[in-house]
């Protein structure tokens, strides 16, 4: 759908009152996270899933604070999109007729769908649009969408600040041990290897992220990963993010997970890892331990998607698939965040407070 038809589209199904009430905090993401000066900007959504609209109310407010900041906006809305097809025509047309240094503001509730490149990330780097994400919002309910909003009303300097000081002690280390009182145990190297940040400062050109934002991850340094992590926050797979009831035990070997042990969350993390070795060029990808990230936001809060768990304070997480993307080495077609509460970290054998 073109903007007259999203718009109308929204009216019609009542968006636009949820919507009126978080543009405000979304008129900072402008000002402040993309540094608008007069860029234009591409609003990328689609209709939700029933009882699960977060992903269009979100589209349609940053489309309003677009239009209080007199920032020319292009919204377009398609159909709930995931991994294994493609972007809506007028999606793709609307990528490919985006001048260069522009903007755009993706709100799915699944994915953004297939493009012609490689990735969302990469084609934004090309022609240099500044860019922010938010995937996954379906996986939790309509009435949730303060828990999205307010982790993004933040101080973006302050936050900055202290995913920086992480950035730096990773930066310069060789190694990271996490333990919990749950029973997680295990060392991630991470030689040579530099640390990203996910900070919502996204104002250079061809730059971008999530937001909600906080968090700093790094890829390990091969495959020195090993030990056992107890995943008590929230595990994604291949049919969304699911809520952990009854931890899951994963053990790592080698850089790659072994064995998943638990109730129902656990199964349907293998189910997942199954299904992707079903669909994979090379299925030993599908299991290898991808990302060490830490969340440093501090109005986030675990709510079932994974874009907003893996920023909560006082948590840290592993992704399980890619990471060529960030820097890594390992290319395969999914990348499972598994979150996990009150991580104590060493590094370099010294206790870090995060």
């Amino acid at each position: 759908m073109d903007t007259l038809e999203s718009v109308r589209w929204m009216k019609e199904h009542s968006i636009f009152d949820n919507s009126s009430l978080c543009y405000p905090v979304l008129k900072r993401v402008f000002t402040e996270c993309l540094g608008t000066t007069s860029e234009k900007v591409l609003i990328i959504g689609d209709i939700g899933l029933e009882g699960k609209q977060v992903a269009p109310i979100i589209a349609c407010a940053y489309y309003l604070a677009a239009q209080e900041l007199n920032i020319e906006a292009k919204l377009v809305l398609q159909n709930v999109c995931n991994r294994s097809v493609d972007a809506s025509q007028e999606v793709l047309d609307s990528l490919k007729e985006l001048k260069e240094n522009s903007m755009i503001i993706l709100s799915m509730s699944d994915k953004l769908g297939n493009i012609p490149y490689p990735s969302f990330r990469e084609f934004c780097q090309k022609k240099n649009h500044r860019f922010v994400s938010a995937l996954s919002l379906g996986d939790v309910q309509t009435t949730q969408i303060n828990d999205v909003i307010e982790p993004i009303d933040i101080n973006y300097r302050t936050l900055q600040s202290q995913l920086l000081k992480l950035k730096e002690m990773l930066d310069n280390a060789e190694e990271v041990n996490i333990t919990t009182k749950s029973g997680t145990d295990f060392t991630y190297n991470i030689k040579g290897c530099k640390a990203l940040l996910s900070d919502g400062l996204y104002s250079l050109p061809g730059h971008g992220g999530n937001l909600p934002a906080g968090e700093v991850f790094i890829a390990p340094n091969g495959k020195r990963v090993s030990g056992t992590i107890i995943i008590d926050g929230s595990s994604r797979n291949h049919r969304g993010t699911t809520l952990i009831t009854a931890p899951i035990t994963l053990t790592i070997e080698d850089g790659s997970v072994v064995k998943v042990e638990g109730n129902e969350e656990a199964r349907k993390l293998e189910q997942a890892f199954d299904w992707a070795a079903t669909l994979a060029k090379n299925p030993g990808a599908i299991k290898r331990v991808a990302e060490l990230g830490f969340g440093l936001n501090p109005r986030a809060k675990i709510i079932g998607s994974a874009v907003v768990d893996e920023k909560v304070s006082g948590t840290a997480h592993i992704g399980i698939g890619s990471n060529h993307w960030f820097g890594g080495s390992i290319y395969a077609i999914t990348h499972f965040g598994q979150i996990f509460k009150d991580p104590m970290i060493k590094v370099d054998g010294k206790r870090v407070s995060i």
